[in-house]
C-alpha cells in the first residue's frame, strides 16, 4: 500500500472517529472546574480520535538530568539542555559529551535552570546558538529573571564549547521567585526571535502581566543581536517596553510556528482547568490574570471567575482537566503521512503525548499517545519533529530519556 493510500485510509478513520465520538472527549477525568462554560463550541473537550498509525518508540539517549530541550545539528548530532545548567552534545550513536563550556551561571532552583536551545537560521554560516535560562541577579540572593544568551558553538570533540558568549535579553523586572520562567525560543520567518515568558507565579509578577512597562507575562520579539525590531507593536510608545509582542500570558513552555501561515502558536500552562492554545498575534492581550478558565491551584476562582472580556483574546482551545503542557511541534515530516499538519503537545502533567487534529485554527479531535510507555509513563518536557521525519520526545526526571517515534517495523 503506498503512502497516499495509507494517508487516505487514516483520514477516513479519523473523520469517522470524530463523527462517532462527537459527544465523548478523550479524558475520562472529571473537570477541574465543572462550573465554567466555554465561549464557543469546540473550544474544549474535542472528540476522541484514534488513528491507525503504528509506531515504535526508540530510546535515543538515557540518564539525562531533567532535560528541557533539544536542537538538531546539521551533522546528525543534537544539542540537549539539562536544567541544572548543562548543555550537552548528543552523538548520532547516543553518546553524550561533557558539558559544553562557556555558558553563564544559571539559577536552577524550582522551575529555573537551563531551558530552551535553538540554532541561528544561518547556523551553517555563523555557528551561532541561542539558549534561554533563569538568570541569577548578582548580589541579590534568590532574585532572578528569564534571560537569553547566544554564542558561537565549537564542536571540539571531547571538549565542546561556546565562544563569544553574550547575553542579548534580560526579562525585567527581576523577582525573588523560582517559578514561571517560560521559556521557548522560536525564530520567525523574517529571522527575528520570539521569546516566551512567564509571570513568575507570585502575586507581584502575576499582576504585571497586564502592565506594558513590565516584561512579566509577555512574549517578546527581538533581533538576533538583542536589538528591537522597528515594527514591533509598541515601539515608540511612552512607558511601554518596545520588545513586547503580546501580553496577558501566564507561563508559556510550548511554542512553534505554524507551517502554513508562519504565525506563532503557543500553548501555556494555565490555571487548574485552564491550559490553553493561542495564536500569539501582534499587540494582542490574552487576558491573564483578568480573565482565565480554570481555578487557582490552591482552590477558588481566578480574580472573580471571569472568563470573557471585551478587548481580550479567547484561547483557541483549553483543557479541563489540565495536561500541564510543555513542548510542541506541528508535524511536517514524511514518516507519518497521516499525521501531517497535526499538532503534538507534551503532557508534562499527564505523562502522555497529546495529538491534536486541526481544521484551520480549530481543534476537531484529540488523541493521547504514549500512555503505556515502558517501563513506565514519564513526564514529557519537549516534542520536536526531527530532520529524519521522526517525532522526538524529551522526558523529564533525574534519569530521563530522549525517545523517538518511528514507523513500526513490519
Amino acid at each position: 500500500m503506498n503512502h497516499q493510500l495509507i494517508a487516505a485510509t487514516v483520514t477516513l478513520a479519523v473523520a469517522g472517529a470524530v463523527s462517532v465520538a462527537a459527544a465523548q472527549g478523550v479524558d475520562p477525568r472529571p473537570p477541574n472546574n465543572p462550573q465554567q462554560t466555554p465561549a464557543a463550541a469546540g473550544q474544549t473537550d474535542a472528540p476522541a480520535v484514534k488513528s491507525t498509525v503504528a509506531f515504535d518508540v526508540v530510546t535515543v539517549a538515557e540518564g539525562l538530568v531533567n532535560p528541557w530541550s533539544l536542537a538538531f545539528l546539521p551533522n546528525g548530532k543534537m544539542l540537549v539542555t539539562e536544567r541544572p545548567g548543562r548543555l550537552r552534545v548528543l552523538g548520532a550513536d547516543g553518546t553524550l559529551s561533557a558539558p559544553v563550556a562557556g555558558l553563564p551561571p544559571v539559577d536552577a532552583r524550582g522551575q529555573g535552570g537551563l531551558l530552551d536551545v535553538a540554532l541561528d537560521p544561518a547556523f551553517a554560516k555563523n555557528n551561532l546558538i541561542y539558549w534561554s535560562y533563569a538568570e541569577p541577579k548578582v548580589g541579590e540572593a534568590g532574585v532572578n529573571n528569564t534571560a537569553v544568551a547566544r554564542g558561537r558553538f565549537v564542536d571540539d570533540g571531547a571538549a565542546p564549547r561556546v565562544d563569544d558568549m553574550q547575553v542579548i535579553y534580560h526579562q525585567r523586572p527581576s523577582l525573588n521567585s523560582p517559578l514561571h520562567f517560560g521559556s521557548r525560543l522560536v525564530f520567525g520567518r523574517d529571522g527575528t526571535l520570539f521569546v516566551t515568558q512567564g509571570d513568575r507565579s507570585i502575586t507581584e509578577g502575576r499582576m504585571q502581566a497586564q502592565t506594558l512597562s513590565s516584561g512579566l507575562g509577555k512574549i517578546v520579539r527581538i533581533n538576533t543581536d538583542g536589538s528591537i525590531p522597528k515594527d514591533n507593536p509598541f515601539v515608540g510608545k511612552d512607558g511601554v517596553l518596545p520588545e513586547i509582542w503580546s501580553f496577558g500570558h501566564r507561563n508559556i513552555q510550548s511554542a512553534a510556528l505554524h507551517p502554513t501561515t508562519g504565525e506563532l502558536w503557543e500553548v501555556e500552562h494555565g490555571t487548574r482547568g485552564g491550559d490553553e492554545i493561542n495564536i500569539a498575534r501582534k499587540g494582542k492581550d490574552y487576558g491573564w490574570p483578568t480573565i482565565a478558565y480554570g481555578i487557582e491551584y490552591r482552590g477558588g476562582p481566578i480574580t472573580g471567575g471571569i472568563t470573557q472580556q471585551a478587548g481580550m483574546e479567547q484561547p483557541l482551545y483549553f483543557w479541563d482537566p489540565i495536561i500541564g503542557p510543555s513542548g510542541m511541534t506541528f508535524y511536517t515530516g514524511s514518516l507519518f503521512p497521516a499525521w501531517k499538519g497535526n499538532l503534538f503537545v507534551g503532557g508534562h502533567g499527564t505523562n502522555d503525548l497529546v495529538r491534536l487534529v486541526l481544521d484551520g485554527d480549530k481543534v476537531i479531535g484529540e488523541e493521547r499517545l504514549l500512555t503505556d510507555l515502558q517501563p513506565k509513563p514519564e513526564r514529557i518536557r519537549d516534542v520536536r519533529t526531527g530532520p529524519d521525519g521522526a517525532i522526538y520526545v524529551v522526558t523529564d526526571s533525574n534519569s530521563a530519556r530522549i525517545l523517538k517515534l518511528v514507523p513500526k517495523k513490519s
